[in-house]
């Protein structure tokens, strides 16, 4: 195929037919294509978008690039979520085993980080001896005993969406809307679910800056999700401050497992119950969302899921003992230091862009798609919205790989906060709900 003539095309702002797309995604696919053509390919689609035909095309092909999972039949509904992603967004971890505890099979196909946002098999691979990458059968046996995985998609599972995923986040194209839906969508659509719950978020952290574009993205994504008989639903989040006390790698897995020993913060519990709730009601397991989150929390408090999360870590390699010791430590990096409040007053602005900069730049994140990742750097203890901090109080500790790097993260950070006498009004977390 002429591939340079679709670049020109796309462009040119023309439209794609179905068939021309399914060759591309194809060829590139089995090598045909060069990185540096599709990145430009990517780049043209990122000025001139997709229309709602290109799109699901685009979804579709990548869906058939590869497998697709095939369960046994089962009464537990196949369920998932998947968040658009923001700074200290862990919540796919406590999750999973929550789910799973509430009667569902979970085959959570999760992605590395993208920007200066962390993935979720990022954070993973921070725990020892834990396997991201699985093959097929053993996806299908683990959701089957256990009841969750959490794992990469396999070489032979959506590998279109693979190459591009890493394209994407090394050529300044992320923020997409198209290429985010057929990101997404060929994932979950290649799980076979019954039910999928999209949690997006808008803000300074989001991809979607806004929240008039976060519900675009969240309407593409539910409208194409039920096209293709999958119950799909959305919730708007707010990604202006950071989800959690924690941000980081390591820092999130250990904030994961405080939640599901229910010592979380109230704003990461909030967003795991309602996701659980909407799941629950999505697949008619209960009729209301009160009742539903009754039933989550209930889970939750009863215990089961955090011996859940021990029995999916083990299933996926992970050392159970060294994990442990891990996670009783205070910190893993070699140097910890702590951003003092100059005043004192309550915190009017904790900016998660600024953070998740800072994380990035401590070798948290990645700034190219080969870069090996620091899991042990970030900042927790992060003070949040409406507290009141007294001069010389602390606003977050930093973990760095040294000095040089704490001390520069520390005058960044410093304008990540700002400490008003008056306590800021309270800003919901979840914004909307999207159903259709």
């Amino acid at each position: 195929m002429n591939f340079l003539s679709l670049i020109e095309s796309k462009r040119e702002g023309k439209i794609l037919a179905p068939e021309q797309i399914q060759e591309f995604i194809r060829e590139f696919t089995a090598g045909k294509i060069p990185d540096y053509q599709m990145a430009a390919l990517l780049m043209a689609i990122y000025f001139r978008g997709l229309n709602t035909a290109e799109t699901t095309a685009l979804t579709l092909a990548m869906r058939d690039s590869g497998d697709v999972l095939k369960f046994p039949k089962d009464k537990r509904p196949l369920v998932d979520k998947h968040s658009t992603g923001g700074i200290g967004d862990k919540v796919s971890l406590p999750l999973a085993p929550l789910l799973a505890c509430l009667g569902f099979r979970v085959p959570m196909i999760s992605g590395r980080g993208l920007g200066i946002t962390g993935g979720t098999l990022d954070k993973l691979d921070s725990i020892p001896g834990f396997k991201t990458l699985l093959p097929t059968a053993q996806i299908i046996a683990q959701v089957q005993k256990v009841g969750c995985v959490i794992c990469g998609q396999t070489d032979k599972m959506v590998p279109a969406d693979k190459k591009i995923y890493a394209l994407r986040d090394a050529s300044g194209t992320v923020p997409s809307i198209p290429l985010i839906v057929a990101s997404i969508l060929s994932k979950k659509l290649a799980e076979n679910l019954n039910a999928l719950i999209l949690d997006v978020k808008f803000g300074s952290a989001a991809f979607m800056q806004t929240k008039a574009d976060a519900r675009k993205l969240a309407k593409a994504m539910v409208a194409l999700g039920n096209q293709c008989g999958t119950n799909t639903r959305a919730i708007l989040t707010d990604m202006n401050t950071p989800l959690g006390r924690a941000a980081g790698n390591w820092l999130e897995v250990k904030e994961s497992v405080e939640c599901l020993e229910k010592k979380g913060p109230n704003d990461l519990l909030e967003l795991v119950l309602d996701s659980a709730a909407h799941l629950l009601v999505q697949t008619k397991k209960s009729k209301s969302i009160a009742a539903a989150r009754k039933l989550a929390e209930d889970c939750l408090r009863s215990g089961e899921p955090r011996a859940k999360w021990d029995e999916m870590i083990v299933a996926q390699g992970a050392d159970l003992k060294a994990f442990n010791k891990k996670f009783a430590q205070n910190s893993t990096a070699k140097v910890v230091v702590e951003l003092k409040s100059e005043k004192s007053g309550c915190v009017s602005k904790c900016d998660a862009r600024i953070i998740g900069e800072v994380i990035r730049d401590l070798g948290g994140g990645r700034l190219t798609k080969d870069l090996q990742i620091n899991y042990d750097v970030g900042v927790d203890q992060i003070a949040k919205l409406g507290e009141r901090v007294e001069k010389s109080g602390m606003l977050c500790r930093i973990h760095a790989a040294d000095f040089v790097q704490a001390k520069a993260a520390i005058i960044r950070l410093k304008t990540a906060f700002e400490i008003s006498a008056k306590r800021p009004a309270k800003i919901p977390l979840v914004v909307e709900i999207i159903s259709h």
